[in-house]
């Protein structure tokens, strides 16, 4: 008999975590390694953000808060949701947890049942299918291919829905792809879910500030009012402020649902920290014009990634809308030979002869549900990114 638990077999460790721990184990071990696998700014945390968690710090808030978030950061969440967002909730329809993903996980946690089933359009964020695996359900992944900008299309979800669905997560803009959803995009999705009145939207908005080039950000409640009183609109603080270590989450939804991720979470991790809960208060209520800098910054190295990689032999990068990510398709290197004779048969191979040859580390396409592609972080230095794609490129003109 396993002393391990038969629920651990339905799930795996995060492909994106694991390679980003194996990039530094070979730097530890004097490899030269560019790491382009942690979905991670490089930026720092604004200032006036860490000097609100030194006051929270020195004014002895440092005690367990309310389970699910203080007043004071309910608050504030509901101002971002209602000021940059046109939605409206009472403190009792928020819940704040350590970092989104634990967000995610209550909420799936708490209504899926054995048997249920959650539409996830692929490419997907690695964590909602396994998720949802843990949850005793049925993850139903809908492929969102390249020539349809890698969006979910109405018709798709139409057909990926049974009696068994219960949720639709959707995730604008995407990790991995950085593709996004416009209002126009969501329309159609929205009256596809509001013939099917059983069917919730799970919204993870996680890279909302991350946007270029003019796009307008959308959230499907925001869009379909008809739909609020079943969507869980959840977002967080990690990207757009720098602030991934921190670990806040936070989530508007029915009260009903929030109250049962309340008790989960009372049970599991209580109160996030009280300290970053302060400075995350700050974030959302203080001073935002780091963000639009920051963007600027990130849609140069975006440029500068999409440009490099596809003046190499057998790839081809799509320019994506918003978050800090590419996903290029590696198909025209499948099916060579590396200078070792090896043959590149599916993205994980190709993904692993960059690492071998150039000691570029990136995250295969399987891990996200969608091949052959790969994933590259831009969240990187000008001078790095440079230098990991032409080591890319360099890798690809060796193939044969």
């Amino acid at each position: 008999m396993s002393f391990i638990a038969d629920r651990l077999h339905r799930i795996k460790p995060s492909p994106t975590i694991a390679m980003s721990d194996k990039a530094k184990e070979l730097k530890a071990a004097g490899r030269d390694v560019i790491g382009l696998s942690a979905g991670e700014p490089d930026f720092d945390t604004p200032q006036n953000i860490k000097d609100a968690a030194k006051r929270a710090i020195d004014a002895g808030d440092t005690k367990y808060t309310t389970v699910d978030g203080t007043p004071a950061l309910k608050q504030a969440i509901a101002g971002k949701l209602k000021r940059e967002n046109g939605l409206t909730y009472a403190t009792n329809q928020i819940t704040v947890g350590t970092g989104g993903k634990q967000v995610l996980f209550n909420a799936l946690m708490a209504t899926l049942n054995a048997g249920d089933e959650v539409v996830i359009p692929a490419p997907y964020w690695v964590s909602y299918p396994d998720i949802v695996a843990l949850a005793e359900a049925t993850p139903v992944p809908v492929s969102c291919p390249q020539n349809n900008g890698f969006r979910l299309r109405a018709e798709d979800l139409e057909a990926a829905i049974t009696p068994k669905t219960k949720w639709l997560i959707l995730n604008s803009p995407s990790n991995p792809t950085g593709a996004a959803y416009s209002e126009q995009d969501l329309r159609p999705i929205a009256d596809v879910l509001l013939r099917h009145k059983d069917v919730w939207v799970l919204t993870d908005d996680m890279y909302e500030h991350l946007l270029y080039d003019g796009f307008k950000f959308a959230t499907i409640a925001q869009v379909e009012p008809k739909l609020y009183d079943r969507t869980l609109t959840m977002n967080g603080v990690s990207k757009a402020y720098c602030m991934t270590g921190w670990r806040i989450g936070y989530a508007g939804g029915p009260s009903e649902l929030i109250k049962a991720m309340s008790t989960l979470q009372s049970q599991s991790t209580s109160n996030p920290s009280s300290v970053s809960q302060a400075a995350a208060v700050e974030a959302l209520s203080g001073p935002q014009d780091f963000i639009p800098r920051n963007n600027a910054v990130f849609r140069e190295r975006r440029d500068l990634v999409v440009d490099m990689l596809n003046k190499a032999p057998g790839l081809h990068c799509p320019r994506p809308e918003g978050a800090f990510y590419v996903y290029p398709s590696c198909a025209g290197a499948i099916g060579k030979r590396t200078p070792k004779g090896a043959v590149i048969e599916t993205d994980t191979d190709f993904v692993g002869y960059l690492l071998e040859a150039e000691g570029v580390a990136v995250v295969q396409g399987t891990a996200f549900g969608l091949s052959p592609h790969f994933r590259i972080s831009y969240a990187t230095s000008t001078a790095v990114l440079r230098d990991a794609c032409t080591r890319i490129a360099r890798a690809c003109a060796a193939l044969r």
